[in-house]
């Protein structure tokens, strides 16, 4: 280490043991060493050497030790002892600007905020307006910060990358010479997570690349040939145009969709009846056969036509030959949204107001569940608070025509797996749906069997968001799926697709399963204000890549076949046992 990294690392460990809370004294004595030792004349590993740093001002021998050993390595035992106390989201918190070790300290005593997903989470949320020392203002600059210290870690939230595909989309259509264009790849199949933007098109090469070269999005073109060009956007994504004769278009947008092992497949089917399949054609021999949508594709190899969310070598080659493949739930479908928070908890819009929204999308009910007592950190309501809630819900419902607002909560989970009111609370709701949100590192059999006793309570009808996961950020806590989702099956359980674009969990992975098991999933957007509630249909889009059809769907019933299916199980009792 040089001068400069070894007072780096000295600030490094003042920064660490302020998070601490370690002795402010100490902590003071590294700054100002730092500060020593960056504006040092003499040559450092000299005075070291020759002892002569321990007569400098402010290096007392426990620090003299400290920088002996940064300059023999870049992680001291000092160092390493220091970094080891917080989990690596936490340093990398430190990153965000304006956001200091007290700050970090707060968020972390106060939200268990650990990483930088988690803090951009609880800002979405609106969690950060009543910690002391924050603020809206604050809040807003943590996301600004965010924004820049994530924009180039490779894996970008699906609904973020398809927000600016569609602008690109909307630009290119406009193109004078283009017949055909549509997002391909990943972000077709409905991947929660992509790595980059693939657009296919047929027409006028020269002026599409143009277009794309010159739009405001593109920071800049990597490479550009006679029928592809790659260009890198301001957000981090790389995007990739290819042009092809209309006439291929059919082959290219298949073959640039599927997932690979999807491709591999129908290759594999398309060689054993002497075909060859790929994208440039169909060819039998050397004759192309003609394909003019890619519906003719799949039916020339004797398939149905197969979803694009479908295609992930998941056994849908093998439904398609005897169509049995799902009928996919559609947008038009969904009838409401059964998780809503308002600013009676912690979100940031009005019951009134997220009334008002939902019917302007055509949604004919809410459930508001607002977050439970334990969860202080959103002002979760307490009994008398419940009924204060209960009551404005009445009023409301009294002057609406064609809209319901159903009384639900957002109950927490605890650790030993009751919910977070008693029963004769939990009674009195419309509905309940009960949440893991706290003590995420569990062993996987005590959260197994925590969620399952939850499942097990007469009075949970919706288990939300199942693994805990944030998309880019927190990892699923340890639990079996499958035994948790057989313990939904037992009970008569409901399990949500929580489709807030940060969760999207339940995972589509296991979304057949479910239907196997009967359950039914209820697509809920998590919503924390009016903009939010959009999320309850590009949810869907998950739902139909879990192979989910309308039937599957509980928030696809209309108001009153809801309330009804509700109050069934109400009267009838829920709680089976842990399967």
């Amino acid at each position: 280490m040089d001068k400069r990294a070894v007072a780096d690392a000295l600030e490094e460990a003042a920064t660490l043991m302020e998070l601490s809370g370690d002795n402010p004294f100490r902590i003071r004595a590294y700054q100002n060493a730092a500060r020593t030792i960056r504006s040092l004349p003499a040559d450092l590993a000299e005075a070291v050497a020759d002892g002569s740093i321990r007569n400098v001002k402010g290096i007392g021998p426990n620090i003299a030790e400290h920088i002996a050993e940064l300059l023999e390595s870049e992680e001291p035992p000092f160092l390493k002892e220091l970094r080891s106390r917080f989990p690596a989201g936490v340093l990398e918190m430190l990153r965000i600007p304006g956001l200091g070790p007290k700050k970090i300290r707060v968020l972390m005593g106060e939200l268990e905020i650990t990483s930088v997903g988690e803090l951009e989470y609880a800002c979405r949320e609106n969690r950060l307006l009543d910690l002391p020392g924050f603020g809206a203002k604050t809040q807003e600059n943590i996301l600004k910060g965010i924004r820049g210290l994530t924009a180039y870690a490779g894996r970008y939230l699906a609904l973020n990358v398809q927000r600016e595909a569609d602008e690109v989309v909307r630009a290119l259509r406009s193109v004078k010479g283009v017949i055909r264009l549509s997002v391909a790849g990943s972000l077709r199949r409905q991947k929660e997570v992509v790595k980059d933007m693939d657009l296919v098109a047929s027409g006028d090469a020269e002026a599409l690349m143009d277009a794309v070269a010159s739009h405001p999005l593109v920071e800049e073109v990597t490479s550009r040939g006679g029928t592809k060009l790659t260009a890198h956007l301001s957000s981090g994504v790389n995007l990739d145009l290819r042009v092809v004769p209309d006439e291929s278009f059919p082959y290219a947008l298949q073959h640039f969709t599927g997932s690979k092992d999807h491709n591999i497949e129908l290759r594999g089917r398309a060689a054993s009846r002497g075909l060859k399949s790929n994208e440039y054609g169909l060819f039998k021999g050397e004759r192309n056969i003609p394909c003019a949508e890619e519906g003719d594709i799949y039916r020339n190899l004797g398939l149905a036509f197969i979803p694009p969310e479908l295609r992930e070598a998941m056994g849908e080659i093998e439904a398609a030959e005897i169509s049995e493949l799902p009928d996919l739930v559609e947008p038009e479908d969904i009838e409401g949204a059964l998780h809503v928070h308002t600013i009676a908890s912690d979100g940031s819009s009005t019951l009134e107001e997220m009334v008002e929204a939902a019917r302007n999308l055509g949604l004919t009910y809410i459930g508001v569940t607002e977050h439970s007592r334990s969860a202080r950190y959103a002002r979760g309501l307490e009994p008398d608070r419940v009924k204060t809630e209960w009551a404005r819900i009445d009023r409301l419902n009294s002057n609406l025509e064609d809209f319901l607002v159903l009384k639900g909560i957002e109950a927490d989970i605890l650790p030993d797996g009751s919910l977070d009111y008693p029963d004769d609370i939990l009674a009195s709701f419309d509905f309940v749906i009960g949440s893991v949100h706290s003590n995420f590192t569990m062993p996987e059999r005590e959260m197994t069997d925590r969620i399952c006793s939850a499942l097990s309570n007469p009075y949970l009808d919706i288990l939300g968001h199942p693994t805990g996961r944030l998309l880019l950020t927190r990892e699923p806590y340890a639990v079996d799926m499958e035994v948790v989702l057989e313990c939904a099956a037992a009970n008569d359980k409901a399990v949500e697709l929580n489709s807030h674009p940060y969760r999207l969990d339940l995972d589509w992975r296991l979304m057949p399963r479910a239907k196997a098991l009967g359950l039914k999933i209820a697509i809920c957007p998590d919503a924390h204000g009016t903009e939010d509630l959009i999320f309850t249909f590009t949810g869907v889009n998950t739902a139909r890549k879990g192979w989910l059809e309308k039937e599957d769907v509980l928030n696809c019933l209309p108001a009153s076949e809801l309330m009804a299916y509700f109050r069934g199980k109400r009267k009838t009792g829920r709680g089976k046992g842990k399967g």
